[in-house]
């Protein structure tokens, strides 16, 4: 699957927050857009808030367009609100549980011990990204070296002050985690409009 390989810092400054949770990210001390014309932030319009909105969700959760819409369009047909349902969708992603749980620092670096083979769900290995975790379903890291485990309980004391949500229960100490049940929209902090974007897809 196609991702994003450029400069993350020049997103983060593009959207005003910090959307890969990198503490090295300073948005507070370049608080303008990046480009020749960043200088300052207009004032934009109901579109403009919209697209806006659209990207900052991708790049947080580290999507291109195409599978984006395809998420939306799963959303619509979904029993519920869809925006509720999108976000649910885009947090049951397996590089965000792992995420989530603790085992890694950001989402890229979940991404990419997924797509190493390091992730293990219901006993199968799964290197596939966007696999959708489902209740009841059962997550541990597959490490065969030691540098590896001394790797993710780095990533474990990195995010001690993250608390894990309710969705999740996760034992740490053994790489371990499970999925109780689905996540509900108070799981997600993060400052989403999700109601933005449904209004952008929806013209």
């Amino acid at each position: 699957m196609a991702r994003y390989i450029g400069p993350r810092f020049k997103l983060c400054r593009r959207e005003g927050v910090n959307l890969f949770g990198n503490k090295k990210f300073n948005i507070e001390k370049r608080d303008y857009p990046p480009g020749q014309h960043g200088d300052k932030r207009v004032k934009l319009s109901n579109y403009g808030l919209q697209l806006r909105e659209k990207q900052k969700v991708k790049r947080i959760y580290g999507i291109l367009e195409k599978q984006f819409r395809r998420y939306y369009e799963k959303a619509a047909r979904m029993k519920g609100v869809t925006g509720h349902t999108l976000l649910q969708l885009l947090e049951r992603r397996l590089d965000n549980v792992i995420y989530r749980l603790g085992f890694a620092t950001t989402r890229p670096q979940a991404r990419q011990m997924v797509g190493h083979g390091l992730v293990m769900v219901n006993d199968k290995r799964v290197n596939i990204p966007s696999f959708l975790v489902k209740p009841g379903d059962e997550i541990a890291l597959h490490l065969k070296k030691e540098s590896a485990a001394k790797f993710v309980r780095e990533n474990v004391k990195v995010n001690e002050e993250n608390a894990v949500p309710s969705w999740l229960n996760s034992d740490k100490d053994h790489f371990k985690g499970k999925v109780a049940k689905l996540p509900e929209r108070e799981d997600i902090q993060f400052p989403i409009s999700e109601q933005l974007i449904i209004e952008l897809y929806s013209k």
